[in-house]
């Protein structure tokens, strides 16, 4: 056992398999990406975790801690609107599939992290920091925001009874809280 082992070792066989990882990952640098939904200048990232999932409370978890890694003004920004363009996805995706209650939820959060956003970004001016570039950005995703919430609009209800098993129904007033966020977004402009 102890000579396969010397036998793996060996100095040529440790350069060819550094050569290996080397290849692999260049490889996985320079041509996998990330997903992303695309149809103007600004980005939204492709849905996370959604409720449901089992790993969807671990992923709150790591959310707040996350938080703590984004130092001053214009991390909390880069933060927040990171935060509110993924929670805006979310509710996108759960109001097509009909979870009105979740996708509420959702729509809530991203009202939330896109006040702290534009919040920060005053806090980073106040502080004498050039904060043209990430003005213009929030603008990017306010206009992103919009498009995304119309288009939900279209297709959906204005107000939804949610009963789910053993819980006292809930009214939801779908249009409210779509023109509530758009209205939100819109100050920026």
């Amino acid at each position: 056992m102890l000579k396969e082992i010397k036998v793996l070792i060996r100095p040529e066989y440790v350069k060819k398999y550094l050569l290996c990882i080397a290849i692999v990952t260049i490889f996985m640098v320079n041509f996998v990406s990330p997903v992303f939904a695309q149809s103007s200048s600004y980005v939204l990232p492709y849905p996370s975790f959604m409720p449901g999932s089992t790993f969807y409370r671990p992923h709150l978890l790591w959310e707040v801690i996350s938080k703590y890694f984004y130092f001053g003004s214009l991390g909390q920004f880069k933060y927040n609107l990171g935060e509110s363009d993924k929670y805006i996805v979310e509710a996108k995706t759960l109001y097509e599939y009909g979870q009105y209650m979740y996708a509420s939820n959702s729509l809530n959060k991203s009202n939330e992290f896109f006040k702290n956003s534009l919040d920060s970004l005053n806090n980073a001016q106040k502080e004498n920091k050039d904060v043209s570039l990430q003005r213009e950005l929030l603008k990017g995703a306010a206009l992103k925001h919009i498009e995304v919430l119309e288009k939900s609009e279209s297709f959906l209800p204005e107000v939804v009874v949610w009963s789910p098993e053993k819980v006292k129904p809930k009214t939801i007033y779908i249009k409210k809280d779509i023109d509530e966020a758009m209205s939100i977004r819109r100050k920026i402009l």
